[in-house]
């Protein structure tokens, strides 16, 4: 298995829009799951619940309900985000949990974007998902169908966006 270290991941992690065809094993598979599963949660509540998708015709349905991602129809592998409707903290906790999920995708070469916020309900007869929840997101997973340049990422300068002890006082690190 060839992972890397989590800040490498988080440095070099690059938003992928298109996919092969080559299936993701069932261990790399449990691994994404389990990360976003294994996030932590405001009281350990986990107002979460993971729609595992492998099916060829179920992505393709779920990339035309997707309309800022329709790519999702070529991957080998979505997951479905869900929050609980009565939850405070399902936003902020699913969000920190699709982020494990991507980021442990990516440290063993599998990449993912993602897809929607909120605004989904029409996935929900597809997946059969009850009215407790809301479709929160969905992350399409696959091998990228180009080479990624692993790092490239364009941001602004680190003390434009981070203070040092007072807001306006740049953080130098």
């Amino acid at each position: 298995m060839n992972t890397v270290d989590v800040f490498d991941a988080i440095q070099t992690m690059l938003a992928v829009r298109a996919y092969t065809d080559r299936p993701i094993p069932a261990a790399t598979v449990q691994r994404i799951v389990e990360a976003g599963w294994l996030t932590g949660s405001s009281m350990n509540l986990q107002p979460w619940h993971f729609v595992v998708v492998q099916e060829r015709e179920t992505l393709r349905q779920l990339g035309a309900l997707a309309r800022s991602g329709p790519y999702t129809a070529e991957a080998v592998l979505a997951i479905v985000v869900l929050i609980e409707k009565d939850s405070s903290y399902g936003v902020s906790d699913a969000s920190r949990a699709i982020a494990s999920m991507m980021l442990a995708g990516w440290a063993e070469g599998v990449g993912s974007n993602w897809v929607g916020f909120h605004g989904l309900d029409a996935v929900k007869p597809l997946l059969g998902i009850p009215d407790r929840f809301d479709v929160f997101a969905i992350i399409p997973f696959g091998y990228p169908a180009e080479a990624v340049g692993k790092g490239k990422k364009k941001r602004k300068a680190l003390g434009t966006v981070a203070s040092q002890e007072r807001f306006g006082n740049p953080y130098q690190g």
